[in-house]
C-alpha cells in the first residue's frame, strides 16, 4: 500500500479537519463540537504543535499530533504525542509505524531528546504497536484535574 507522511503547516486545515474526523471516528467520540477553524489554524502556526498525516493517494487515513515541550533539565525538548490514529480499514498495514518513524526522524534532526507517548493499560492493542516501535515503557500513574 503506497501511504507517505506529510507534516502538515499554516495553510493545511483541510487535511487537518478530516485528520480530527479520524481521531472522532477512531477513537469513538460522539458529537465532537471542536473549536472554530480559526483556532485550529492558530494551532497550526506554532512552532511546539505538529501534525503529522498518513495519505493514501490524496486521501487522509491517519495522523498524529504532538506538542514540543522545552525542558528546563536540559538544554533541549522533549516531544508529546498527544494523539495517533489510522483509520479502521487501513490498521495493521504499517501506516502507524511510519508515522512514528517520521516524528522520531523530524524530531532527532531537530536535536530534540525524546519523543513520548501514554497509553492506557487497558489498550493492549496501542502498548503492542508502541512496543513493537521501540518504544520504552515506564509505570506511571496519569492524574487530571478537571477545571
Amino acid at each position: 500500500m503506497d501511504v507517505h507522511i506529510k507534516k502538515l503547516g499554516p495553510g493545511e486545515m483541510d487535511q487537518f479537519a478530516t485528520l480530527i474526523n479520524v481521531f472522532e471516528e477512531v477513537f469513538d467520540m460522539e458529537n465532537l463540537l471542536g473549536p472554530d477553524p480559526g483556532y485550529l489554524e492558530n494551532l497550526l502556526r506554532k512552532e511546539s504543535f505538529m501534525v503529522y498525516v498518513a495519505m493514501f493517494g490524496e486521501r487522509v487515513i491517519g495522523g498524529l499530533t504532538a506538542y514540543v515541550l522545552p525542558s528546563y533539565y536540559f538544554q533541549s525538548s522533549e516531544v508529546y504525542i498527544y494523539d495517533l490514529a489510522v483509520d479502521t480499514p487501513f490498521q495493521r498495514k504499517g501506516t502507524g509505524r511510519k508515522l512514528i518513524e517520521a516524528i522520531k526522524a523530524d524530531c532527532k534532526a531537530l536535536g530534540l531528546r525524546e519523543v513520548f507517548i501514554q497509553a492506557d493499560r487497558i489498550d493492549e492493542h496501542a502498548i503492542g504497536f508502541y512496543q513493537s516501535t521501540g518504544g520504552k515503557s515506564t509505570e506511571v500513574v496519569h492524574f487530571s484535574y478537571p477545571l
